[in-house]
């Protein structure tokens, strides 16, 4: 992908254009880390783009980007320009399109992501990101204050890319996150929610929480501020968002209330492993904080993992006991799982027919 896009740079470069890689590929191959999401920017307007790629989509093109497919890959590519206002602490209001690489950089959010690379795939430091990336700090381009004013997603940006790259504010950064954090009430829960996930993602998510904490925006995030056991993402979800205010998924929806449920319930009952599926179960291990490895070992070697298991047919059921209402089934079947998960009975029909002899004909 990353030959195929310095062809697109050079490309573009034929019609008479500037092009560079930018932002987070650039940082992260500086870094050694692993980034297939390539974005491009260029003197080119849209409208020259267009007439050089086939377009997948126009629908940034009001901010001056466009999404084309090359060969086997898509490049978003995002016209220099300068933005003159924003609205909301969020929006640009306007946005002015520029020749120069250097003042398009200068309305990027942090310094490390203004690292380029130019077609012959050599870096371009014009804002010196790899004196911050060398050494791990993060820190805005320009004024820290004006930066987070402008748009307040940058704040939970700074701690995404503090947590995955275990990085550090600066200190300037900080402070500015600290007087500007009431404008996270405006953000959306969509996008709130989207960052948060990369931080919960990360496997530095304690630093990332502790940050969240230390900055004082847990409240402002409408997240409860406490301590956490970790698990996935939905767990520490299931942790901090009691109200459930954010958007989620019909699936991530099921769990949480799996898990709720299974919280309220004794996680070393046999019964409980048997009627809940391994995954819910161990998000509510981690939560209670116990021993996720002694859970696989009691649920694989559960006597039965479903009804089909048992080694009685329903009608055998209802000929030993001559019961004709079926509904009465549900009951008997949830004695008998309870009673085979503990070994109470053997799990084959002469057992189970004594069981039932001994349970129901009295």
């Amino acid at each position: 992908m990353y030959q195929e896009a310095l062809e697109v740079l050079k490309k573009i470069e034929l019609h008479g254009f500037k092009a560079y890689i930018v932002g987070g590929f650039p940082r992260d191959l500086y870094i050694g880390i692993e980034n297939k999401d390539i974005d491009i920017c260029t003197s080119a307007k849209p409208n020259d783009v267009m007439k050089i790629f086939d377009v997948k989509s126009k629908s940034g093109i009001k901010y001056g980007s466009i999404i084309i497919n090359y060969k086997s890959n898509k490049y978003e590519i995002t016209t220099f320009r300068k933005e003159k206002k924003y609205k909301n602490n969020r929006v640009p209001v306007d946005v002015q399109y520029i020749n120069s690489l250097k003042e398009d950089l200068y309305r990027r959010d942090f310094i490390i992501n203004t690292l380029c690379i130019n077609s012959s795939g050599q870096f371009v430091d014009l804002l010196n990101a790899k004196y911050d990336i060398d050494n791990k700090i993060i820190n805005s381009v320009g004024d820290n204050n004006k930066k987070i004013k402008e748009d307040s997603l940058r704040i939970l940006r700074a701690i995404r890319f503090a947590t995955i790259l275990n990085f550090k504010l600066s200190n300037e950064l900080e402070n500015a996150i600290k007087k500007n954090k009431s404008t996270l009430k405006k953000l959306s829960y969509e996008r709130k929610k989207q960052e948060l996930d990369k931080i919960f993602s990360s496997k530095n998510v304690l630093y990332g929480l502790s940050l969240l904490k230390e900055l004082g925006i847990m409240n402002e995030l409408n997240l409860n501020d406490i301590s956490v056991n970790i698990t996935e993402p939905i767990g520490i979800w299931i942790q901090l968002d009691s109200e459930l205010k954010y958007p989620y998924t019909n699936e991530e929806k099921r769990i949480i209330k799996s898990v709720k449920k299974l919280l309220q319930q004794d996680l070393n009952d046999k019964y409980v492993l048997y009627k809940n599926n391994i995954r819910d179960l161990q998000i509510a291990y981690q939560i209670k904080n116990m021993p996720v490895d002694m859970l696989k070992y009691d649920y694989e070697n559960l006597v039965i993992k479903n009804r089909k298991d048992i080694k009685i047919l329903p009608y055998k059921i209802c000929e030993i006991l001559k019961i004709e209402k079926r509904t009465i089934l549900k009951e008997i079947y949830i004695n008998l799982e309870k009673n085979i998960l503990n070994k109470a009975v053997e799990n084959n029909e002469k057992s189970i027919k004594q069981f039932l002899i001994r349970e129901y004909k009295k």
